[in-house]
């Protein structure tokens, strides 16, 4: 029996902070190791020597800073973990391996709104309709990250507005889940897993405070301090979309008035096209156009950029991120929208906050909430069942990487 100081306990503790780092990362070289953990380059040279005689971690020749180097993944045959995203209009489903490799992944047209049933047994069955498609055995399923595009409550697991989801008010979406696949589901909303997904794999690499702004059928932040998610003791941190610009401004579907949302979210957005461009106008057509040179369009994309910089300016003089990643549609609109979110930053945020901050497009695209959902589910599961030397399966050859 294993006692806490004991020379078989602490080498249990070292295989298991390995363990974390490289699965975390996807991969590492030792000497990135050996920094991430702090142990000493002979002790992780050992330690990745066992894991892989045992079969839980590959090694591979690469070179770092031109010098020839060993880079260390997860066993591609350890495990695999499930994404699952839910938009206003989508599903999106992926399906990853322990090494940050995507084997399946589909999206689907879907109204969130309408129904929570209906949602919950389409990703049912899209989650089961990849896990086939991979030849995956369903017991090497490690965990599901689950994102939803409005707030969780952090202690009940419920989802927190009913305004912003009619048809989902009360439900558990990670227990519903849960229920329906057998195994662990870890939730979050939809800003958050943008957040995570770019701070991974995408625009927020190598920075430790970052805002992940996210405009779609609604304005949404996730926030990054010194490394993590901030959720706030409630879960609801970063509803950035509920900043008040006009208190004399339209009512919000919170109740407020003048919110943010109201000025920059689609729903508010393309009403004020549709009597030049017509009723089929889409937030992702407005974009296009805007590039393409349409006045109406790049008038209206360059006043959502002001209006989501002034809130972004909130944030500098609240929170001081060193970076602000822009996600949804309207980041494909690059400097047309961008610029404008900048002018504003300048003129409203501290100047000190504003002269360390850097506003990028995401680098994922559509694909970072689901990303970002994979990585919640790498980062929640245990490394317990990866030293005791759970049966591995069989996988297929992997296909594209996270990135």
């Amino acid at each position: 029996m294993e006692t806490p100081g004991s020379q078989s306990s602490l080498h249990r503790a070292n295989l298991e902070r390995v363990v974390r780092a490289v699965r975390l990362a996807g991969s590492l070289t030792q000497a990135e190791i050996a920094r991430t953990t702090g142990l000493s380059a002979a002790t992780v040279s050992n330690i990745v020597r066992e894991l892989k005689e045992g079969g839980t971690v590959e090694v591979t020749p690469t070179s770092a800073g031109g010098r020839r180097a060993r880079s260390v993944s997860l066993s591609g045959d350890a495990g695999i973990v499930i994404g699952v995203d839910f938009g206003h209009t989508h599903l999106r489903v992926a399906v990853g391996n322990l090494a940050h490799q995507v084997l399946a992944e589909e999206s689907e047209p879907l109204d969130v709104d309408a129904s929570s049933t209906q949602g919950f047994d389409r990703a049912e069955q899209l989650v089961n309709r990849l896990i086939e498609a991979t030849g995956v055995d369903r017991s090497k399923v490690a965990g599901v990250g689950l994102g939803v595009p409005g707030p969780i409550d952090v202690e009940s697991g419920t989802l927190g507005s009913t305004a912003i989801l009619p048809g989902w008010g009360g439900t558990r979406p990670a227990e519903e889940l849960r229920e329906r696949l057998g195994v662990p589901v870890h939730v979050d909303n939809d800003a958050n897993l943008g957040a995570l997904g770019e701070l991974v794999w995408g625009s927020g690499r190598g920075v430790r405070d970052l805002a992940y702004i996210k405009v779609a059928s609604g304005v949404g932040a996730g926030l990054v301090i010194n490394g993590k998610i901030y959720r706030g003791p409630g879960g609801t941190a970063g509803e950035i979309g509920h900043i008040t610009l006009d208190e004399a401004g339209p009512v919000c579907r919170c109740g407020n008035r003048g919110c943010l949302e109201t000025f920059a979210a689609a729903r508010y957005v393309l009403p004020l096209l549709q009597p030049s461009h017509g009723t089929d106008l889409t937030m992702e057509g407005v974009v296009r156009l805007a590039r393409d040179g349409d006045p109406g369009c790049r008038r209206v994309v360059a006043d959502v950029g002001r209006h989501v910089g002034s809130g972004v300016a909130n944030l500098c003089n609240l929170l001081n991120p060193s970076r602000v990643v822009l996600g949804g549609d309207l980041a494909e609109a690059g400097e047309l929208v961008l610029g404008p979110i900048r002018e504003s930053v300048g003129r409203y945020a501290i100047p000190s906050a504003a002269r360390q901050l850097s506003v990028l497009p995401g680098a994922l695209g559509g694909r970072a909430e689901v990303l970002g959902a994979l990585a919640l589910a790498l980062s929640e599961m245990g490394d317990s069942t990866l030293l005791d030397g759970s049966a591995p399966g069989t996988l297929p050859a992997a296909t594209p990487a996270f990135t």
